[in-house]
């Protein structure tokens, strides 16, 4: 399974990461649909280009021609005026895979569970900070997810 791969791949390269975006929401219990797996990472230099290389290992490559370096230096310019508050990896060869890192939020800043998932334990952003972060995108899809996730945590 893609997942699997995606987590082996972080673990091994020691990345800090949490699962955000759909993904998250369906590991915590509700029912979500998503193809796309999004992470938020501490926000370091070795981190970045830790998850850089976990994810060129995979064959996944960045959509921007940037790198981790680039989106550390420059964070608060694609943020503030570039509008972009992810860094998008596919994999050429299988569009479905494909990895969309949150650049908006550090995960210094965030509580993760462990979750157990067939013999995988991935690490995913608590319910508390994914409804914030939902809250602040306040997309439909996001507002509906928090409607969700509050079902089951009441």
């Amino acid at each position: 399974m893609w997942i699997k791969q995606l987590i082996d791949s972080l673990e091994r390269h020691k990345v800090k990461y949490a699962i955000v975006g759909g993904y998250a929401v369906a590991l915590h219990g509700a029912v979500r649909g998503t193809v796309d797996i999004d992470l938020v990472l501490k926000i370091s230099r070795a981190n970045y280009r830790n998850a850089e290389k976990a994810l060129l290992a995979l064959g996944l490559t960045s959509r921007l021609p940037i790198g981790a370096d680039d989106v550390i230096n420059f964070r608060e310019e694609y943020l503030l005026n570039r509008n972009m508050t992810a860094w998008n990896f596919t994999n050429p060869q299988n569009p479905i895979e494909t990895v969309d890192i949150i650049i908006s939020h550090d995960l210094s800043k965030m509580k993760i569970n462990r979750i157990k998932a067939g013999k995988s334990i991935l690490s995913v952003v608590s319910v508390r900070d994914l409804i914030k972060m939902k809250r602040e995108s306040g997309r439909p899809q996001d507002l509906e997810d928090i409607k969700a996730l509050k079902r089951i945590y009441k």
